[in-house]
């Protein structure tokens, strides 16, 4: 049921930089207060975080909604410009409209309501129901996690990846290192796919177990909790191609989507064989360990060796974890 005062035609307009749980919030006022809602994102070349995706990301967020992008280059506060505000009137007529309403939770709204003819909603100005801003999940995004809509925590998850040859603990050590900072684990692709096809690969299985790889990390990140904890990652797909057959697929060299943390296992551990291993003797243990390394320092990732026992490389692996992402102890207890 309408009301007569309900506006048919309501416009949001922001940055979202990143879209967090406040803008989230003005958002979904604005579409029930409204029979239908236009919303622009806004932004600059330079901004911190693209334009493009922060697009991406409301659009997702509001399937329901006009969600439109401005990236042309506008005056940011009244001093900047003689003409603002008919610069952002224009900016409005031509994104959103005729709108006969305008949402905001700044005080800019409204004059800008009343410079386009639309009555001002003020929504939540005095940040009561969500007490977040973009500037203050940009600089603590860990501590405000829980301020940012799944769609987003993507962009700040922290990856770190478990790297080395076969049987040296990589996939005991990143379910133990998952459970101890309360994050996803991604598990090992290659196993899955051996345990499917058999061990005996070729350039395509590789390439197929690399991309599995990818999209696993990819899919883990929208539940990861500030970091993910990866068993291999592509880099390693890579080195398993040159010791298998002596090469690896051209794609692998302009693979970039690096972990920011990479833990590398030296082989001073036991080999044990579970089936799908190829390697127990010592040299080739050393030679695959080396072109591991090899590949980390080539591509000029941050890494830490991990050696000693299974409980000295835990708690190495911690210490490198928290060392590389301090703010994650005031989070986890650490």
């Amino acid at each position: 049921m309408t009301s007569p005062v309900q506006p048919v035609k309501g416009f949001v307009l922001g940055k979202f930089m990143p879209p967090h749980q406040g803008h989230v919030f003005l958002c979904d006022f604005a579409r029930n207060a409204c029979q239908s809602l236009t919303i622009l994102v806004c932004s600059l070349p330079d901004d911190p975080i693209p334009g493009e995706l922060r697009h991406r990301w409301m659009r997702e967020l509001f399937p329901e909604c006009d969600v439109r992008w401005c990236s042309e280059i506008l005056p940011q506060a009244p001093d900047d410009h003689p003409d603002f505000w008919a610069i952002w009137s224009d900016v409005v007529s031509r994104y959103g409209g005729s709108p006969d309403a305008v949402f905001a939770s700044e005080p800019y709204g409204l004059r800008l309501a009343a410079e386009v003819g639309a009555v001002f909603w003020p929504v939540d100005t005095a940040r009561l129901a969500r007490p977040v801003s973009g500037t203050a999940v940009r600089a603590d995004p860990f501590g405000r996690w829980n301020d940012l809509p799944s769609v987003v925590r993507p962009w700040f998850v922290r990856r770190i990846c478990l790297f080395g040859p076969e049987s040296t603990g990589k996939t005991s050590l990143a379910q133990r290192l998952a459970a101890r900072f309360e994050t996803i684990y991604v598990p090992e692709y290659g196993r899955t796919y051996t345990e499917t096809f058999g061990v005996n690969l070729g350039p395509d299985d590789l390439l197929r177990i690399a991309l599995g790889q990818l999209a696993a990390i990819r899919a883990a990140s929208r539940q990861a909790n500030r970091i993910q904890i990866e068993d291999t990652d592509p880099l390693l797909t890579a080195v398993w191609s040159e010791m298998l057959i002596g090469q690896r697929p051209a794609w692998f060299d302009t693979f970039n989507a690096f972990a920011d943390l990479y833990l590398l296992c030296d082989t001073d551990a036991p080999w044990v064989d579970d089936g799908t291993r190829y390697f127990p003797e010592p040299e080739d243990r050393r030679r695959f360990f080396a072109l591991c390394e090899g590949e980390l320092m080539s591509r000029g990732v941050r890494y830490a060796v991990l050696r000693g026992d299974w409980k000295t490389r835990e708690a190495a692996a911690e210490a490198a974890i928290l060392g590389a992402f301090p703010a994650l102890a005031a989070t986890t207890g650490g």
